[in-house]
């Protein structure tokens, strides 16, 4: 169905632009908030705060689901929103010392959030069967963006700034919520 096809190129850019985002964070957000003005000690504290923030998100989603019956469409687009809203927030009032933590937080609620929208959005969407040959499909993409962004992101950040790599990260997740804003809750 045209539809569905639609829709599974809509999820795949969702999954590769998100898995871009998620490994070049991974791998630079210290060194980003330090481009930024933070202070090391101060980077590296706020970027602590992205595993306990992944997993307060879960538990939280986890909650919720049971209890409102959130579809998982709903869920995904929250996720993506949260990292340009964070990255936002730091380009603006970034001086503040409170600042790199809410990113961080933010960052990190919305990754834990993406990692479960990614498992359960597919299968909402298209049914379980073919499941884990559509999930391996979507994987490479993701697999790519995931590879790829380290080494991107460096070069971003060692001649554009922490700036630029903000705003190209959050550009992505822009591309990602625009991608999930064209499907529809049955595909």
């Amino acid at each position: 169905a045209p539809d569905s096809r639609r829709a599974f190129w809509l999820v795949a850019v969702f999954g590769t632009a998100t898995s871009f985002v998620t490994s070049a964070m991974a791998a630079h957000l210290p060194g980003l908030l330090q481009a930024l003005g933070v202070a090391a000690g101060l980077a590296i504290a706020a970027s602590a705060l992205v595993g306990p923030a992944q997993v307060a998100a879960r538990a939280v989603e986890f909650a919720a689901s049971k209890r409102l019956r959130v579809h998982p469409l709903a869920t995904a687009r929250l996720a993506v929103a949260l990292h340009p809203l964070g990255g936002l927030v730091l380009l603006l009032v970034g001086g503040l010392g409170w600042v790199p933590a809410v990113f961080s937080v933010l960052h990190g609620a919305g990754n834990g959030l993406i990692t479960i929208a990614k498992g359960t959005l597919p299968l909402v969407l298209f049914g379980a069967s073919g499941y884990g040959q559509r999930q391996g499909v979507l994987a490479i993409g993701q697999r790519l963006a995931q590879a790829a962004a380290p080494f991107l992101l460096a070069l971003v950040l060692e001649r554009g700034g922490g700036g630029v790599a903000l705003l190209i990260t959050g550009a992505l997740s822009g591309i990602a919520l625009l991608a999930l804003a064209g499907i529809k809750k049955t595909a």
